[in-house]
């Protein structure tokens, strides 16, 4: 029984040398920039500073849309540290969007939620063919958050979406309700119900991978095969993984490579 929700979701507490990680990430980040000419940053898909999305685009003509929102508790990180992660699948013929959002405590989460689909319209009208979306922790609740039957995104585009990879990701807020961070989130009962995926219905034909670290936090592994065993009961297909040696912050680490099997199911290809 869990009496400490905030450990239960303090993931650096529990992670050697996580301090190193978000340099680590930036350094890494600006290097694929750097090398990677083919590129729009910085496009608004909205007003405000946030709202901004960068597009990675592969050689030649793109197989599709891939997407990737970034974690942080709804509350930190902006697009730019997670450049890197689009590596595998740009080397794989996709364009990449990687979307900056709105922030607690200036944004609700269903504020980000709305923020979310209006980034992956924007991109979704710069690049043709299916849309793969995947996110990391709070980004893998907002993906999810895509597909269900409440989605913000406009009808055509969520025609498109072919495969959602939540990696690490929270889809029962309730929870949260009892943590510290929630003074910044500003959730109440009403909004954590309403914006919880596994409280949600999927759209009909959505197709769902739900990827943990095998050495996460329990809770995260808890959320993580929650979402996958309800929606598995409401129709969709889904599929989980458990990836054994990773934990919260090097899970998304696969990205990164072409042929890893994270970005395999990143675009529903393997």
């Amino acid at each position: 029984m869990i009496s400490d929700w905030d450990d239960a979701y303090a993931n650096a507490d529990h992670i050697p040398g996580a301090a190193d990680y978000p340099d680590r990430w930036e350094k890494a980040a600006a290097a694929f920039r750097a090398a990677h000419r083919r590129a729009d940053l910085d496009i608004a898909y909205g007003d405000g500073a946030r709202r901004r999305l960068d597009l990675f685009h592969p050689d030649g003509t793109a197989r599709g849309l891939a997407v990737f929102v970034h974690g942080g508790y709804w509350k930190a990180f902006d697009k730019s540290r997670w450049s890197h992660l689009a590596a595998g699948a740009v080397a794989r013929g996709w364009a990449v969007c990687l979307p900056s959002y709105t922030l607690a405590p200036d944004a609700r989460i269903a504020e980000i939620t709305a923020d979310i689909g209006d980034a992956i319209a924007c991109a979704a009208a710069r690049v043709a063919g299916p849309i793969r979306l995947a996110g990391h922790s709070a980004g893998g609740h907002l993906v999810s958050r895509m597909v269900c039957t409440d989605s913000p995104l406009p009808e055509p585009v969520q025609q498109r979406v072919a495969h959602v990879l939540s990696i690490s990701g929270v889809h029962d807020l309730r929870p949260l309700l009892r943590t510290a961070m929630n003074a910044t989130l500003r959730m109440d009962a009403e909004e954590a119900r309403s914006e919880s995926p596994a409280l949600l219905v999927p759209r009909t034909g959505t197709r769902l991978t739900a990827w943990v670290g095998a050495d996460e936090r329990p809770e995260f592994l808890r959320q993580n095969d929650l979402l996958a065993n309800i929606w598995t009961g409401l129709g969709a297909d889904t599929w989980t993984v458990h990836d054994v040696g990773r934990h919260h912050f090097d899970v998304i680490a696969g990205l990164e490579q072409p042929a890893s099997a994270l970005t395999g199911a990143f675009l529903g290809e393997d």
